[in-house]
């Protein structure tokens, strides 16, 4: 681009528009960073939560469950639903609409717990403090903040604890429904929904929510024409079609999150190299492998 040339930037949204004005270095920092990238699905997702925190208070309240692969933009919706929803301080308490916290990755009661105390910025729990106590502790600290909705991100790690650990889960969870007459959003890949399913009484009270894998078509094509218009590059990006939406998804193997590495990869490359658009030569140079090829990777280097 020559300098002092007036450049055409309709192609972008008009929140990228002055971005792309900018030095390279930091138009490749705007590139890096976390962006919400809405389609249809998502949009839907947002909706069903919604309506669920608005839903009045009643003895057996309806619950979601978010299901999709890894990687395929679950937690970037509840951070957007959480966001939507934020933590209002006031004088001497802060109201919390949107609770998250993340199922322990070695699921125990306590320390399932210990992690909702810590969402809520309570101190942790005190040394020899017992499971009813500490329990008592959170129902009262949730109603104290004004807790809505409790969303727990990981939920398919309940199956990595023994029978019995598994069990107490699910009843905990259902204790933990009546006794704040909350919705209850679950979030993880398919073994959650088997988790639920293992409980007649829970599988009828939490309505599953699918992010299934992206396939090519029209949504596909509206979903990269978005990326195209946020990036801040200088050309437009010819990536909205049948045929690279088919190539794209291939090469990231149909996830929501492997493509925003891949074009996030691309995008770089079209700002370093001068190219200013994503296309196949910017794909090529792009730094990015797909799950399965980072994976036969590690396994060449074990062998």
């Amino acid at each position: 681009m020559v300098i002092g040339e007036p450049v055409d930037l309709s192609h972008l949204h008009p929140s990228a528009q002055p971005l792309a004005l900018l030095p390279a270095v930091e138009r490749v920092r705007h590139v890096r960073a976390d962006r919400w990238i809405g389609y249809t699905r998502a949009g839907e997702a947002l909706t069903r939560l919604d309506e669920l925190l608005d839903m009045p208070s009643k003895q057996r309240m309806p619950n979601l469950l978010l299901i999709g692969p890894t990687n395929n933009g679950k937690s970037m919706i509840i951070e957007k639903f959480r966001r939507d929803h934020p933590a209002i301080s006031h004088d001497e308490r802060e109201e919390i609409p949107v609770l998250t916290v993340q199922m322990p990755s070695e699921p125990s009661v306590l320390r399932f717990y210990v992690a909702l105390l810590s969402a809520m910025g309570a101190p942790v729990r005190p040394r020899g403090a017992r499971l009813a106590d500490v329990e008592q502790l959170v129902l009262r600290l949730c109603r104290t903040c004004g807790v809505r909705m409790l969303v727990i991100d990981e939920l398919h790690n309940v199956l990595g604890g023994r029978g019995n650990v598994q069990r107490e889960f699910l009843n905990l969870l259902r204790f933990l429904g009546n006794s704040l007459r909350i919705p209850l959003v679950g979030v993880g890949i398919r073994d959650a929904y088997l988790a639920i399913r293992s409980d007649d009484q829970l599988e009828n009270r939490f309505a599953p929510f699918a992010l299934p894998r992206w396939e090519p078509g029209g949504e596909a094509c509206a979903l990269l024409a978005s990326f195209a218009a946020a990036f801040p590059l200088r050309r437009p990006s010819p990536i909205a079609t049948e045929e690279m939406a088919s190539y794209l998804l291939t090469r990231c193997e149909g996830t929501i999150g492997e493509l925003a590495a891949l074009l996030t990869a691309a995008a770089v490359a079209a700002i370093e190299s001068g190219e200013e658009e994503i296309n196949q030569r910017t794909l090529l140079l792009a730094g990015y492998a797909g799950p399965t090829e980072r994976r036969r990777a590690f396994e060449r280097e074990l062998a």
